[in-house]
């Protein structure tokens, strides 16, 4: 196993997924992130997002963390894991605090962030992020990033995203069960939309569909920051459930027609395609025209994108959506998912694949990478942001300490779980 390169750290994205487990490791320093290695497994051991069988999910993250760091020749000690499901929640919160020496630092923002997070929750739920949408200093709104502003009151509005902590709890215990430190613990949705959006999207208004196999997240941004999330819960399992039920196949060879010769939109297949599906229970295969295969799968997915268009016009934010959508997720790599959703959700839409990296980027090109590579860029940030923080003078790293709240902290929330539980 190989070391860093002075100067640069080693960030491990761990997504897990309905279907699968993906492990990606990133090398960062000041050239930006380099992926090293790979891992991906399938995988049993989560319904929806959320972990049904922790024995399963253990065995499929250590196969995952071990084919990641035997390509990568590092060894992973420490990841960032997603998290996901019908559980996650999002609500709308406000905080403000006095500009100390009138003029907005580091230490301003830390602090009105935590009292934007400081709302009862549920003894249930627990916060995982805090995503401000704007900065207001002295009445002045629309701000993207006040420091250095001049000011005596700085308010924020963020958007809080909640999560059960039993479901958080348990893929913080199947990752610790690896051997493994879970620096934090990620929405995926919110790590995907990093991956796969660039700047000028956010800022015009993009809205970021991540079909996986358990759930469709839905991700809203307008004027460069997240204004919704919200979580269907329906994926690409769903698809292979009905298709297995309508052509009375087994579910292994449903998933491997839906991905081998699945179409969103019946019309774009000839009348004379065939395709052979396998027998269950000892039957005999059978020929059956692509046609019906398509209308199996075709209401499904407009299901799913008809859902997604209602919510996002609930938000009163479909006119902000300028640029469109992107779809993104394993399921949407099935042929015409992006010609049905143009027709459903009324805009423009492109297939979202991961970008902002190097390496060896061939092997996460897919939409189904978008979580895992996301999360490398996020723990990537977070080492930005740490690295900031230590060039604040002693006294003002002193009062952010101070001012946390150590059970809502970027990383005090993994010791108050497991002081709790």
């Amino acid at each position: 196993m190989r070391t860093p390169e002075s100067g640069s750290e080693i960030v491990v994205g761990l997504d897990l997924g309905t279907t699968k487990v993906s492990a990606v490791v990133g090398e960062v320093d000041a050239d930006g992130i380099t992926i090293l290695g790979v891992g991906n497994v399938p995988c049993r051991g989560l319904r929806k997002g959320v972990v049904s069988n922790i024995e399963w999910t253990v065995r499929s993250i250590r196969e995952a963390i071990d084919a990641a760091q035997t390509m990568a020749g590092v060894e992973i000690s420490t990841v960032y894991a997603g998290v996901a499901g019908s559980h996650i929640r999002a609500h709308s919160s406000d905080g403000v605090c006095a500009i100390a020496g009138r003029e907005v630092t580091r230490t301003d923002l830390d602090r009105v962030l935590e009292g934007a997070r400081a709302i009862p929750v549920d003894a249930d739920r627990m916060i995982l992020h805090a995503l401000p949408r704007e900065y207001v200093v002295d009445n002045q709104d629309g701000i993207r990033d006040p420091i250095g502003m001049s000011g005596v009151r700085l308010q924020v509005r963020v958007n809080l995203v909640t999560a059960a902590t039993s479901c958080v709890q348990n893929v913080v215990r199947c990752v610790e069960r690896c051997g493994l430190h879970v620096a934090e613990v990620v929405l995926e949705p919110l790590a995907s939309a990093d991956a796969v959006l660039s700047d000028d999207e956010k800022e015009i208004g993009v809205a970021v569909i991540d079909i996986g196999g358990g759930t469709t997240d839905l991700l809203l941004y307008a004027d460069g920051g997240i204004v919704h999330t919200s979580v269907i819960p329906a994926g690409g399992n769903n698809i292979t459930n009905d298709v297995a039920a309508g052509l009375r196949t087994p579910m292994a060879e449903a998933e491997r027609l839906k991905r081998n010769y699945g179409c969103a939109l019946g019309r774009m297949i000839a009348d004379d395609e065939e395709i052979e599906v396998p027998g269950v229970g000892g039957h005999a295969p059978r020929r059956v025209a692509r046609r019906l295969l398509s209308d199996i799968i075709e209401p499904r997915v407009e299901e799913i994108f008809a859902e997604a268009r209602r919510r996002i016009e609930e938000t009163g934010l479909l006119e902000q959506v300028s640029s469109g959508c992107v779809l993104t997720g394993g399921a949407v790599l099935m042929e015409g998912m992006a010609e049905c959703a143009e027709e459903i959700l009324g805009m423009p839409v492109r297939m979202g694949f991961p970008i902002g990296v190097k390496g060896i980027v061939q092997l996460v090109q897919g939409p189904q990478y978008a979580t895992a590579v996301g999360l490398v860029r996020y723990g990537a940030s977070q080492l930005s942001d740490a690295a900031q923080r230590s060039h604040l003078p002693q006294q003002m790293r002193a009062a952010v300490e101070d001012t946390a709240a150590p059970a809502q902290g970027k990383s005090g929330f993994l010791n108050w779980l497991r002081a709790a539980f």
